[in-house]
């Protein structure tokens, strides 16, 4: 039986090696035989030639070797290998999903070589099974079972886990410490994946910072270039305006020349016969009509089409410039958009004027016998107010400057270079490049003027010698003179109360206090804030207070209003926020130290509080939070070093984010917040 299972095994093996490899016909032992054939040649052209059986050998193996060549079979298949592609025979033993299962999966040497060495010590299934939410302990309560089973399984179970010379106790805390053993395995596997994940979130957060900087480089570009087109747009307008009054006066002369008179030299006339002939060769109306010599002033420009943006995507409190502006206390400052036009004044008696897109100066303002202390600018009308009493108005549009094309990006200061960041003076301004822009001056005060507001072709100014005026600026004089305190008085008599009049605010009298701290105005409404604390609101049609705003306790230093709201500021350190349809106080908050400046924009309300940082308020979330170089400084600072301390903030101006503060070291930092 052992011989004939044996034999039938044999059988079968040889039967399993008698099949056709790759469907060719050629069978195994037909390989093997023919291997057999060409070892048995090689070996007896590289055997010895005196061996008379290797030659024997060899012709044995030849003359079958072309016995089998002879055969059609062999030839056909040989031929049919020949003409067919590698793809043809991997298709005619592949079907077509496996080929497509192989070309998917497929990865080339390239690729695996490229595969970066993995840090994680902790296996794929590892991973897997530690996502897999585990229950909790029955004594914890706080997993959840998701079938409970009965009590005989458990017993069985029980019993065929614990071992038989062991008691249940001690089994039971055997297999609560494997329990323990593989949570806490399992605690690590997952700490490890957020550690992985949160990598790979910082890696994501990089490569977006750094596709965030490409772009905001790209806007700059796209702002730089606009602002070339709209200088170059503003050229071919003055251009065009230029020809078409060269076309007019051409036209005039044209039609208002006349033939000249013929003279007789022989016959001189009298003196007055020569004045005559003179009157009558060129009329008093032709004089008029001739054009005279252009001067270098320039047409009105429009107004800026567009406005930069990219300090909106700048981080909060991120420095964008610091220009070493005078050599003194700022007293005022103001400009008039973002990355445009500012105009400071201090106690040197300056008053300068900045292009704030490339941080140069543009020119100097100079007329003023004393220091300014107030200004505002207005697209490009300056109005300026001078401890001489006077106020004066400018065009900027007049200036000979060119702006130059200026790269910058947000940046923060490190504690060695705070003073080397901020901006070298450029190379001081021609004094003829402002030559041009001084309009007229308004003089009608007494004291110095210490505030003041224009709107349109309305301007109120307030003074120390306890007035207020209103400016036609179409006419240049004053239209009306309001007296503050004989107003007050009227106001207290006319309502019966102390609201209105003259009160002292409890406190000491503060000799740097403006008697008329502030003001602004709307049309014919006007707000003005004083040395008393009141904040009083004028209807300047009859000149007469219309509502006095009871709140304060030191005098007024700043104030600004919008349709529901006006926002005060005081020496008795605190802001106000009041309700202009009511005259209530909607909000109020307080500072350190008295309030010097202030000014909001549609989300911000920016304040100089006696500190090196400006004080800022987010009116939609109500956060309060510090800018300014005072924060970067004492953040840079080494803790052994100490902190430098940087100048107090003394001015303030905010539009849209873009923040501009003046110091009493004499330096203007502007910030995106």
């Amino acid at each position: 039986m052992a011989n004939r299972d044996g034999s039938y095994a044999g059988r079968h093996r040889r039967g399993a090696s008698d099949e056709s490899v790759l469907g060719t016909g050629v069978t195994t032992r037909q390989i093997e035989a023919f291997g057999r054939k060409v070892t048995t040649t090689a070996s007896h052209l590289m055997g010895p030639l005196a061996d008379p059986s290797s030659s024997v050998h060899y012709q044995h193996a030849m003359s079958e070797l072309h016995k089998e060549l002879r055969r059609p079979g062999i030839q056909q298949r040989v031929f049919s290998y020949a003409k067919a592609s590698p793809t043809e025979l991997v298709r005619s033993k592949l079907s077509t999903t496996e080929i497509q299962h192989r070309a998917l999966t497929y990865l080339p040497d390239d690729l695996l070589r490229n595969i970066p060495d993995s840090e994680n010590v902790y296996s794929l299934f590892q991973g897997f099974q530690a996502t897999i939410p585990e229950e909790e302990d029955e004594e914890s309560g706080r997993g959840k079972k998701h079938r409970r089973l009965d009590s005989r399984t458990s017993k069985l179970l029980e019993q065929g886990v614990q071992s038989p010379k062991e008691p249940p106790s001690l089994t039971n805390l055997r297999r609560d410490r494997d329990k323990s053993n593989h949570r806490l395995e399992m605690m690590n596997v997952r700490k490890n994946m957020c550690s992985a994940e949160i990598r790979e979130i910082d890696n994501k957060i990089s490569n977006l910072n750094s596709m965030r900087k490409f772009v905001l480089d790209r806007l700059e570009d796209i702002e730089q270039d606009e602002r070339q087109a709209e200088q170059g747009l503003l050229e071919l307008d003055n251009r065009i305006e230029e020809m078409v009054e060269d076309l007019d006066d051409a036209a005039t002369l044209g039609h208002a020349v006349t033939p000249p008179v013929e003279v007789d030299f022989e016959d001189p006339a009298p003196d007055h016969d020569v004045e005559e002939m003179n009157e009558s060769f060129m009329s008093a109306s032709i004089y008029e009509k001739i054009p005279s010599p252009r001067s270098n002033k320039r047409h009105k420009p429009t107004r800026r089409k567009s406005i930069p943006i990219r300090h909106e995507h700048f981080e909060p409190g991120s420095n964008i410039r610091e220009l070493q502006a005078h050599n003194d206390m700022i007293t005022a400052l103001d400009f008039d958009a973002p990355f445009g036009t500012m105009v400071t004044s201090a106690l040197d008696d300056t008053v300068r004027v900045w292009d704030l897109n490339a941080g140069r100066c543009i020119g100097l303002l100079e007329g003023h016998h004393a220091s300014v202390r107030c200004l505002q600018v207005e697209d490009n009308i300056v109005a300026t107010g001078s401890m001489d009493a006077s106020i004066r108005l400018w065009d900027l549009s007049k200036a000979d400057y060119t702006p130059r094309e200026t790269r910058f990006t947000e940046h923060t200061h490190d504690a060695e270079g705070d003073q080397d960041d901020i901006e070298e003076s450029s190379p001081p301004p021609h004094s003829s490049s402002t030559r041009d822009c001084p309009l007229f001056s308004l003089e009608a005060h007494v004291d110095e003027v210490t505030a003041l507001h224009f709107r349109g072709d309305a301007l109120v100014s307030g003074s120390a010698d306890k007035t207020l005026r209103q400016w036609d600026l179409v006419k240049g004089r004053c239209v009306q003179t309001l007296d503050v305190l004989w107003a007050a008085a009227q106001a207290s008599a006319t309502m019966n109360s102390s609201d209105g009049q003259w009160r002292a605010t409890g406190r000491l009298p503060d000799a740097s206090a403006d008697f008329v701290g502030a003001l602004q105005c709307f049309d014919a409404a006007l707000a003005c804030g004083t040395a008393d604390g009141m904040v009083r609101l004028w209807d300047l049609r009859s000149g007469q207070v219309h509502r006095s705003l009871v709140g304060h306790t030191g005098p007024v230093t700043c104030l600004q209003f919008d349709d529901v709201h006006l926002v005060t500021g005081s020496l008795d350190r605190s802001i106000r926020i009041w309700d202009l349809r009511t005259g209530s106080i909607h909000d109020a908050y307080a500072y350190d130290h008295p309030i010097t400046s202030m000014m909001f924009d549609s989300r911000r309300i920016a304040a100089a509080a006696g500190e090196d940082v400006v004080k800022i308020y987010d009116k939609t979330d109500g956060r309060h939070w510090d800018c300014g170089a005072g924060l970067v400084a004492a953040a840079a600072a080494a803790p052994e070093e100490g902190r430098r301390p940087a100048a107090v903030v003394g001015m303030v101006r905010i539009k849209d984010g873009y923040l501009t503060e003046g110091r009493k070291d004499g330096n203007v930092g502007v910030w995106s917040c």
